[in-house]
């Protein structure tokens, strides 16, 4: 039984489509996208410590002098000066520039660097987990929708089916050949049937709001979901192998070990000397007497060598050491769960395969049977409620296989996803591909502008 949308055609979504849908416009990828953008900030920041710093400054005052002159000015202007008034209006100014280069800090900036970069490597790691996570909602939503209109579709059909058998069940009782019970049995059928029928309704406007969530669209003609067993390892041994060499949560966990040991790297920083150079250069107006100028320049060296700062940084220094240790702990404890999740998935697709087996026998054997039933009720050796009951065993049965296939194509995307390959890329979903790369490379090199490199 395929599972499919009624009305599909030339212009039907299929699952490829709908994985490309949710891989452009999925609001919680694109935020991820955001984010390892920003993250791809921090390495020309971290490089920043390698370049000079430059700054300018200017500034400009009025300054007034009045005042009578006393003895000393006999010198210059005789014993008339004494007593004069004396006035002077002055407008001092200055301009100069400055330039500091670090020459050293304690290997501070390359760990800064190391780790920026680290940081950077660990979250595009992150970035396509969060697609591998995306694509396989996406798939899940699909499948639930096809399920789901199935069964809405079944159920619709069964309410059809028991509103003629009691409208069969009725006409026999008026004319005597079954009694009340039947009809009442047939009643309480269709009754169910019909709540059965409100729930499927529930359930499918469930599953197209997660539909809408996740892809980004409602759902319109939807062609049959396919496994990809194409792109599923060959065993379990296989699988998990790769998984732990390959899955991002692994490969972002050891990047956040080696951002952590850079960590500690410059925190041991602060225990060793700086050593940084600076020039000024600035030209002076009008200080002390007016229409003057004169020019001051000099380059400085420095030396800081801390001998006790309070103790502070050998705390930091032990923090980050503890920090690395976690980080691995960490990396170890993903390591467990990529396998478990592995093993998990496994056993799933291949219970899903079992089922879809299964339940296909059970529907071609409760046809036959509710045949039979039929046939043996008109005769008069079977009773209303045994035909009643085999429609119900069929309809169940049906129910059941919709299941199975819908978690035998999950099951498929779910293996390729614990193993770390559920991506647009290894899958061949056709469409345009996210560089995460693109941007770090845009960036990293920038000494100045505050544009970002799509123009904000």
């Amino acid at each position: 039984m395929a599972l499919a949308m009624a009305g599909q055609g030339a212009t039907a979504e299929t699952l490829d489509s709908a994985l490309a849908r949710a891989y452009a416009g999925n609001p919680t990828l694109n935020a991820q996208r955001a984010g390892q953008r920003a993250n791809d900030e921090n390495v020309p920041r971290a490089l920043a410590g390698y370049r000079p710093t430059v700054s300018a400054s200017a500034s400009v005052g009025v300054s007034h002098v009045s005042g009578k002159l006393g003895a000393a000015a006999l010198a210059e202007g005789g014993a008339g000066a004494i007593g004069r008034a004396s006035e002077q209006t002055l407008v001092p100014g200055t301009a100069g520039l400055s330039v500091s280069q670090t020459l050293f800090n304690g290997f501070r900036t390359d760990n800064q660097t190391r780790q920026a970069e680290s940081q950077v490597l660990g979250g595009r790691e992150t970035l396509r987990n969060t697609e591998m996570t995306t694509l396989f909602s996406a798939a899940q939503a699909y499948m639930s929708v096809l399920a789901d209109t199935a069964t809405l579709e079944l159920n619709r059909n069964n309410v059809e089916v028991l509103e003629e058998q009691l409208r069969q069940t009725r006409d026999r009782f008026n004319v005597g050949e079954v009694t009340r019970t039947d009809v009442a049995q047939a009643e309480a059928r269709l009754a169910g049937a019909r709540a059965q029928v409100s729930l499927a309704e529930a359930n499918l406007r469930t599953s197209i709001a997660t539909y809408r969530q996740v892809i980004g669209v409602e759902p319109r003609q939807l062609a049959p979901g396919r496994p990809i067993d194409r792109f599923v390892p060959g065993t379990l041994t296989a699988a998990v192998e790769i998984g732990l060499v390959e899955h991002p949560a692994i490969l972002s966990a050891l990047h956040s070990v080696d951002a952590a040991e850079a960590q500690v790297k410059i925190a041991e920083s602060s225990l060793y000397p700086t050593v940084s150079v600076t020039g000024n250069a600035a030209q002076v107006f009008d200080q002390q007497i007016a229409n003057t100028r004169f020019f001051q320049g000099s380059i400085v060296g420095q030396l800081t060598v801390p001998l006790y700062q309070g103790g502070a940084e050998y705390a930091q220094i032990r923090q980050a050491k503890e920090q690395v240790g976690q980080a691995r702990l960490q990396a170890e404890l993903t390591r467990d769960q990529v396998r478990a999740g592995i093993v998990t998935a496994w056993g799933a697709l291949e219970a899903a395969k079992a089922r879809v087996i299964a339940s296909q026998a059970q529907v071609q054997a409760n046809e036959v049977a509710l045949n039979g039933v039929r046939e043996e009720a008109r005769v008069g050796q079977r009773t209303t409620l045994d035909v009643l009951n085999a429609q119900q065993e069929l309809l169940s049965a049906r129910v059941s296989l919709i299941a199975a296939q819908r978690d035998r194509v999950i099951g498929s995307y779910q293996v390729v996803q614990t193993v770390g390959r559920l991506t647009t890329r290894f899958i061949a979903v056709p469409v345009a591909q996210y560089s995460a790369k693109q941007h770090y490379d845009q960036v990293k090199d920038l000494w100045y502008g505050v544009r970002t490199p799509d123009g904000r």
